[in-house]
């Protein structure tokens, strides 16, 4: 089982000594998800580690630049490594427009198809394992938040229960445990509800693209395992943050606190703050204490438990 978040861009409007522009990675079951795509991206992946998977998917919160210029670099590297596979892109309304611009007037040759997806809010993607779902937020031009909800999984075998019903133990007890009914030789068919437990919810991270503290946020991240919520102001700006279109620490954490959130992540903090970021994360800590101020190369491991690492690293809870 695999369910990894790679913070490869922390930083907000502009990059930094020590952050790049938005990028969250998503590891998932051999998959690659990114939300958003700031300046040199495909660099912080490499760097990383984490390779150009075909199974590969770009998930745009807004058309500000420090979201998505990192688009026509990502494009023509993929090319550059020969990519064949279609690259699918979800987005608002805009951000085909903007594919075909990069495509029309920057001149490379693309190897692959894209597949432009202009969405709203609701559900946005549906894979075997895991949905995508989105909100509006409230920024200064439209803008999306996205959860990553792993399906649920099945509750607890039980063996006894197995066995008292006729089941041999071997592969239709594996078959059982993944949720498929199993035929026994007398004809009788033995269902996954008569075996196991209650289902298990899987893992739910949430990221807010662009917003002022509201409450879409608040519905989206509802008992999120992790809220990527950004803080690009501290609190002494909050009437700057509210023109902006942004929030103070104090504000994200005060949606991770009434979203009923485990785990509270800080990104898309100001160039400002470069040298001061404990006052960021010390005034999110004093409203929601499980709150940490992500990092470029941070990595977040949910199993075989929740962990904290970096690109490299060993992991520590």
């Amino acid at each position: 089982m695999q369910f990894q978040v790679v913070f490869l861009g922390t930083a907000g409007s502009m990059p930094t000594p020590t952050r790049s522009l938005p990028c969250i990675a998503i590891r998932i079951m051999g998959e690659l998800i990114l939300f958003d795509c700031g300046e040199g991206a495909q660099r912080q992946i490499i760097r990383a580690g984490l390779g150009f998977p075909s199974k590969l998917r770009i998930f745009i919160s807004h058309l500000h630049g420090d979201h998505v210029l990192g688009l026509p670099g990502m494009l023509q590297t993929l090319s550059l490594l020969g990519r064949e596979v279609p690259l699918e892109i979800y987005g608002p309304p805009g951000v085909r427009d903007f594919i075909d611009a990069v495509s029309t007037t920057v001149r490379f040759l693309l190897t692959f198809d894209i597949i432009v997806n202009e969405v709203s809010e609701g559900l946005v993607f549906e894979g075997q394992k895991y949905v995508v779902r989105a909100s509006w937020v409230d920024h200064t031009i439209p803008c999306l938040a996205y959860a990553i909800e792993e399906k649920p999984k099945p509750g607890t075998f039980y063996p006894e229960k197995a066995l008292a019903l006729g089941v041999p133990k071997g592969p239709l007890w594996k078959r059982l445990q993944m949720g498929s009914p199993v035929k026994l030789s007398n004809g009788r068919i033995i269902t996954p509800n008569q075996v196991l437990g209650p289902p298990k919810p899987g893992v739910k991270v949430v990221y807010s693209g662009d917003t002022r503290p509201c409450r879409s946020v608040i519905e989206l991240a509802r008992n999120a395992d992790l809220l990527i919520h950004e803080a690009t102001f501290d609190d002494s700006l909050v009437d700057r943050a509210g023109r902006d279109g942004h929030s103070t620490a104090s504000q994200a954490a005060e949606v991770a606190l009434k979203a009923k959130a485990k785990r509270l992540a800080l990104i898309h903090v100001s160039a400002r703050y470069e040298d001061k970021l404990e006052l960021i994360l010390s005034q999110a800590k004093r409203v929601f204490p499980n709150t940490f101020l992500a990092e470029d190369f941070q990595v977040i491991d949910f199993y075989p438990k929740f962990a904290i690492g970096r690109v490299g690293h060993e992991s520590a809870s």
